[in-house]
């Protein structure tokens, strides 16, 4: 191939495809030109006129909907009904002995009736419950699970977050090469580059910009889009510009000269170079002007002659679902009022924009901006955007605040009262922040809030608050600050745990002769709302018609709950109540061990609740902090947006305000055409105010310590932040144990919190002992605490396994008055060695017992030598 000349490709291209591949295909012009498009493409690419694509680019990709994957799955589910229905009628007619009427409707109805035609339903019911698809051709998909996310209402920032965010697929999380992860310059403005989660999901699980939005079947107005009308305006528009179309002749040369137009993957003709640029321009005119029959959302990708780089052409997308997003068309006249373009990643990387700040930014003059970005913060995701001053931290904590924000204990949902949710976490007192983002205001997070407003002083004091811990003052914790509860429901469903005969036999009752339960159960065999339920204790009772018995529920857990609601469900044929959501509230007040967070990845334990008269006050003010933290977690992780927080939150509490914290504020221009200056700092601006109100420039102030009384050797940082409390809480996760369930094969304990199970003690930590000399520790947590057993072990053959006992045979024993009769010698025999000498009782772990039995079972002896352990 090297030896042909660039001219003849395009000839030559043609050639081989008319006289070898298209020998059998009847005028299928489309086809056609599209393979001499993919050759040329690949001419092009050997000789290294044009790169290879990026398949990892959000160019080259586009999003796998809802709709369309349930649309290909029923599809395929209903062409195999539809085969095994041909199969049996077709057996029917085979059969000659009956009469089968092909043209009787019962007839056809009879047959029918075996296939079941519920089984297409319940496919697609079984793939949305778990994510599964039951295919035998894959559909042409490279992953088989993983399909479905149960979106969580943790709080309101993770639920939203669920229907913005973009997953790369399962089947790429296991691959060893790190390229799919990669953050590319192409997903600028469509994926947020910060909010994406740390670990095995990392750069695979994206989240939207606040600006992106996914194109749709539908219109504005929620008609359905007759896209074959919408590509014929769109040919027209472009034969008026200069294309020439594809039929009924085909379109025999390339680039340079030529530019191949595509239309939704199908060449649909051609356009000289020096023409494609006025073409463009037209295009997008007519994308933003309101009259036009152009949608708005067409993707306009023009890739213009390069060497050594894209493969040029006029590439244009109307088809969903892809990305878009808006920008600002400043290449419009300026009396044009709607300059507002959406744009998608496939132009977007061809195209100049220029950042709001109204600068160039070094662009070169023979290629000037012809687009603007709305706002820098467009590039954030709507979670990425609630950080206040997030250009001022370290990325890696801001990306540690978009996962925090989402596992917040907040104010969940406006109708918690009347929710039967499985899990529910509730922030009894939460707080607006002082310091927040525009987007704050844009998306009424205020209905949804997550914190509290807490007087943070940042300082070494007492030393609990060493290593991410903090102090709480225990009077703020007293007044209320961060109290929380969690609601749990438990749903009693009658119906379900009978057949349907006996359905109507069970109701929820009172047992009149069971008075020491009166006191629980109200007459209606249900709980009082209000009650307090202790482990073990009845919250419920059933009455069984058919048996005359009574059964009740009874309250597991290791904590006491609250019945906080009773919902009864009547909607069934009898109106009869076999169906109730009990709701149980756990109250959760901060305690040593719960986890809080600042809104810049702050994360830390609460070590000490501390009494109110030793926490150090201020002499300015006499206020006393509510949270101390330790000045040792800012120097490394670079969180200086925190401290302008809390000396924005100062100036604004003092001055009744709420402070606009919106990132990259000097990156925009403002009304009066000027850009922000650097020149005036934020901290000057913030210390001019606190100064104005006669506090330190800085935001320190003088305290006294509380347990002495006497002034602090240096001034201390102190100001209010906005603390969230999160949900991993020191009740739910404390796993303590002395003896209970052990399992049946090894004789250790068994694992789990739940079934009270004990944590496991494992080759690290089994090491670290050794390294200590704890040798006698060790022996006793891996053997005396866990599975001591004492075995028989033959010294002569050494042989764990072939022992057994020896029944003494019975005989007539003289009973001395008053005492019992003598109990016979224990006596093991070795099978083996057909002995009882050189039987010796060891302790060991039972599982080693286990092992030996194990590698028995393979055809492998375990061999013991024993020997005096003083000896040894």
């Amino acid at each position: 191939m090297d030896g042909l000349r660039k001219e003849s490709y395009n000839v030559v291209a043609e050639a081989v495809l008319r006289d070898y591949i298209f020998v059998h295909l009847d005028d299928n012009y489309d086809k056609f030109n599209l393979l001499i498009f993919m050759v040329q493409k690949l001419f092009s690419l050997i000789d290294q006129t044009s790169v290879p694509d990026n398949p990892d680019s959000l160019q080259n990709q586009e999003i796998l909907l809802t709709g369309h994957l349930i649309t290909i799955y029923l599809k395929e589910k209903l062409e195999d009904w539809l085969q095994k229905a041909k199969k049996l009628l077709q057996d029917e007619i085979d059969k000659e002995s009956k009469n089968f009427d092909f043209f009787s409707l019962a007839h056809i109805k009879k047959v029918m009736d075996k296939i079941p035609s519920k089984q297409i339903s319940s496919s697609v019911e079984t793939m949305l419950r778990t994510g599964r698809l039951v295919t035998q051709t894959g559909l042409d998909l490279q992953q088989r699970a993983g399909y479905t996310v149960q979106a969580e209402r943790l709080n309101y920032l993770r639920f939203l977050s669920f229907f913005r965010a973009v997953h790369r697929g399962a089947s790429f999380a296991g691959l060893r090469t790190t390229s799919v992860r990669k953050l590319l310059p192409e997903s600028w403005g469509f994926l947020c580059p910060v909010h994406t989660p740390d670990g095995e999901p990392c750069g695979l699980l994206n989240h939207m910009t606040s600006n992106c939005r996914v194109t749709s079947f539908y219109d504005s107005q929620g008609k359905i889009r007759d896209f074959s009308k919408i590509r014929m305006s769109i040919l027209s528009v472009l034969i008026g510009v200069g294309m020439m179309p594809s039929l009924p002749k085909l379109v025999k040369s390339g680039p340079p000269a030529i530019l191949s137009v595509l239309l939704d993957g199908r060449v649909v003709g051609a356009i000289p170079s020096s023409e494609v640029e006025k073409a463009v321009a037209h295009l997008r005119r007519l994308k933003v002007s309101a009259a036009s029959l152009i949608p708005d959302d067409l993707e306009v990708g023009y890739v213009p002659l390069s060497m050594g780089g894209t493969y040029p052409g006029l590439y244009l997308f109307t088809s969903p679902p892809r990305f878009v997003r808006p920008v600002r068309n400043i290449s419009l006249p300026p009396e044009e009022s709607q300059n507002i373009e959406l744009i998608g990643p496939f132009e977007q990387v061809f195209m100049e924009i220029r950042c709001p700040d109204g600068g160039d930014g070094g662009r070169n003059n023979g290629f000037p901006a012809t687009h603007e970005e709305i706002h820098p913060t467009g590039m954030l995701s709507v979670v990425g955007n609630l950080t206040p001053y997030s250009d001022h931290n370290q990325s890696p904590r801001n990306m540690y605040q978009c996962q925090m924000a989402k596992q917040t204990m907040g104010f969940s949902l406006q109708a918690i009262r009347f929710r039967a949710d499985q899990k529910l976490y509730h922030l009894q007192t939460p707080q607006t922040p002082i310091v927040r983002t525009s987007t704050y205001t844009k998306y009424s997070i205020d209905e949804y809030p997550t914190g509290t407003n807490a007087i943070v002083a940042v300082l070494a004091y007492t030393g609990y608050d060493m290593e991410d811990a903090m102090i709480l003052n225990k009077s703020s914790v007293d007044r209320g600050m961060c109290h929380g509860q969690i609601y749990q429901t438990e749903t009693i469903d009658l119906s379900n745990e009978s057949s349907k005969s006996d359905r109507g036999q069970r109701m929820f009752r009172r047992n009149k002769d069971a008075k020491s339960m009166h006191s629980k159960i109200d007459s209606d065999g249900l709980p009082y709302v209000g009650q307090m339920i202790h482990p073990g204790e009845p919250f419920c009772s059933i009455y069984d018609k058919t048996t005359n018995s009574w059964k009740t529920n009874s309250r597991k857990g290791s904590e006491p709950v609250f019945v906080d609601y009773v919902a009864v469900d009547m909607k069934n044929n009898k109106n009869l109540l076999q169906k109730a959501n009990i709701r149980f509230r756990h109250t959760r007040n901060p305690i040593i061990g719960d986890k809080f967070s600042s809104r810049h990845g702050q994360k830390g334990v609460c070590s000490q609740l501390w009494p109110d008269i030793d926490m150090p006050f201020s002499s300015v003010t006499g206020m006393r902090p509510d949270l101390i933290i330790n000045p040792h977690a800012f120097p490394s992780r670079m969180t200086i947006a925190m401290l302008l927080e809390s000396v924005a939150a100062k100036g604004g509490s003092l001055r009744g305000k709420f402070m606009d914290a919106t990132p990259f504020a000097n990156s925009v221009k403002k009304a009066n055409g000027e850009t922000g200056s650097e020149s005036k700092s934020l901290v000057d601006e913030f210390g001019e105010t606190l100064k104005s109100y006669g506090f330190n420039y800085h935001g320190v102030e003088v305290l006294y310590s509380g347990v002495y009384g006497t002034e602090l050797t240096c001034e201390i940082f102190i100001g209010p932040v906005y603390y969230q409390r999160l949900r991993h809480m020191v009740s739910d996760k404390y796993q303590v144990r002395s003896t209970g369930i052990t399992d049946q094969i090894t004789r250790q304990p068994i694992k789990g919190r739940k079934r009270g199970g004990g944590i496991r003690f494992g080759e690290m930590e089994r090491d670290a002992m050794l390294a200590h000399g704890a040798a006698y520790l060790l022996h006793d947590r891996l053997h005396t605490c866990s599975d001591y057993h004492i075995a028989d072990v033959c010294s002569l053959c050494g042989s764990i396994l072939t022992t057994s006992f020896v029944q003494p045979q019975r005989r007539a024993v003289r009973e001395i008055g008053g005492l019992p009769p003598a109990r016979a010698p224990k006596k093991v025999i070795c099978h083996a060695c057909q002995t009882s000498k050189g039987m010796e009782t060891v302790a060991m772990p039972y599982v080693f017992r286990y092992l030996a039995a194990e590698l028995a079972a393979m055809n492998i002896k375990m061999t013991l030598q024993l020997s005096n352990g003083t000896a040894a």
